[in-house]
């Protein structure tokens, strides 16, 4: 597809994307509804008369709100139909848009926009979905004869997270404080987190009508409740982890701050780079059963930049950035179908603008661990940094920067970057 916006075969935001966000600019404050394309941002604020379909000629507001969950609200055949008028829009042979005064009016530069999360998030679920990961952290904690909890194969694992503390890519974390055991057997000890990490994670948003307490979504039919999909940093405390999980699981060792990207890439956009889904052995209950493929080639990585130089000097910037981790969505083991089905099963209800995460990604190899547990095996194996830098986890001033993206023929379809830097903890009292 060609379009008359300029943008490069390397460029995140081709035709073929697309992707929805929520931007301002300081000129006009007001937030509303974008849709990235090359560099620039086109404003549906501003071209809501051309929204002309049956589905959404009689819905043209929605495009003038300040979060997208009333249009995710409308289902799969209205979000179709917004898609195929953008692409009709933006192409090279029509010239509706393509005015000077016209653009000018109605396309802002990406690096003049402000960006904000891009739903009001009622609610946010984390799964434990990566074969690999669960394997990983089992054998650090159980050993290599029992790696796999029983349960694990048989449903999607998953929590409940804070929606409160989800927050857009740029926005900085705060080392937290909270209760750690340093010494087995010993008092546990208050204070900052010493072993601070990242997870390499992919979220999506749910869409469609909501849902009554009481029904269930069966993952057969999971496919119109997926709106689309946003890279997930959900920074992690390990020792606050380790000291607090047990009976219930994570609690203050992951409400301290989860980073989203602002650009929703729709399931539309994703639709080319779908792959076989992992062979699921022993075969799932039916609720967790469906026949298409719902597994992505979305190819990941995650840098981490030295904001500040290798003594942790709070001064001038050093900018070196190391890529850590390569790794791929189609590692998942539970596809999103089955971990929306599994989150209905037993009556909950969902709505649009919840927010479910898919756990860490990792790898078959070393490098492709989604976290610094793993790719440090838990302390014992550091990393350097190419500054000469040693890792075992995250030190103040670090900015973790996640990547991600599919590669087409010819173009390839972005995330943008999911990024926040590390700060040191607030002074106690």
């Amino acid at each position: 597809m060609r379009s008359f916006v300029n943008y490069s075969a390397d460029c995140d935001f081709p035709i073929e994307n697309l992707p929805y966000g929520i931007f301002s600019t300081k000129n006009k404050p007001e937030k509303r509804i974008g849709v990235a394309i090359g560099d620039e941002i086109l404003d549906l604020s501003a071209i809501t008369h051309y929204f002309d379909g049956p589905l959404l000629k009689n819905k043209q507001d929605i495009f003038r709100r300040d979060c997208l969950n009333d249009f995710m609200s409308l289902g799969r055949p209205a979000w179709l139909e917004a898609r195929l008028k953008l692409q009709e829009l933006l192409s090279a042979s029509n010239h509706t848009l393509q005015d000077p005064e016209v653009r000018s009016k109605i396309f802002v530069a990406q690096k003049d926009a402000i960006m904000h999360l891009p739903a009001k998030i009622g609610d946010y679920t984390d799964f434990y979905s990566s074969l690999n990961h669960a394997t990983n952290v089992g054998i650090m904690f159980r050993g290599k004869e029992n790696p796999l909890l029983p349960n694990w194969k048989y449903l999607p694992v998953g929590y409940h997270g804070r929606a409160s503390s989800v927050v857009v890519s740029g926005t900085p974390i705060k080392r937290p404080r909270g209760q750690t055991l340093p010494v087995e057997d010993a008092a546990p000890f208050f204070g900052p987190c010493r072993l601070m990490d990242f997870e390499l994670e992919v979220a999506f948003f749910v869409g469609g009508p909501p849902t009554n307490l009481g029904d269930t979504v069966p993952a057969s039919k999971a496919h119109d409740h997926i709106f689309g999909m946003v890279l997930m940093n959900d920074w992690s405390a390990r020792d606050i982890q380790k000291w607090e999980y047990v009976p219930l699981g994570p609690f203050g060792s992951k409400n301290l701050g989860t980073t989203i990207s602002p650009w929703i890439v729709t399931m539309e956009a994703l639709e080319p780079f779908k792959v076989p889904n992992m062979t699921q052995d022993p075969i799932p209950f039916p609720y967790l059963q469906h026949d298409e493929s719902c597994n992505y080639d979305i190819k990941l990585e995650v840098d981490i930049k030295l904001v500040y130089d290798c003594n942790f000097v709070f001064a001038a910037p050093s900018g070196v950035v190391t890529t850590v981790c390569r790794s791929n969505f189609k590692y998942m083991y539970w596809t999103p179908r089955q971990q929306l089905a599994h989150h209905t099963v037993t009556g909950c209800n969902i709505n649009p603008g919840d927010l479910m995460g898919s756990g860490t990604i990792s790898g078959e190899t070393s490098d492709s661990y989604g976290s610094m547990l793993e790719l440090c095996w838990k302390g014992t194996r550091p990393i350097t940094l190419k500054d000469g830098t040693i890792r075992r986890f995250l030190q103040d001033g670090d900015e973790v920067i996640i990547h991600g993206c599919c590669v087409g023929d010819g173009y390839k379809i972005g995330f943008g970057s999911c990024t926040g830097k590390l700060l040191p903890p607030t002074p106690s009292e």
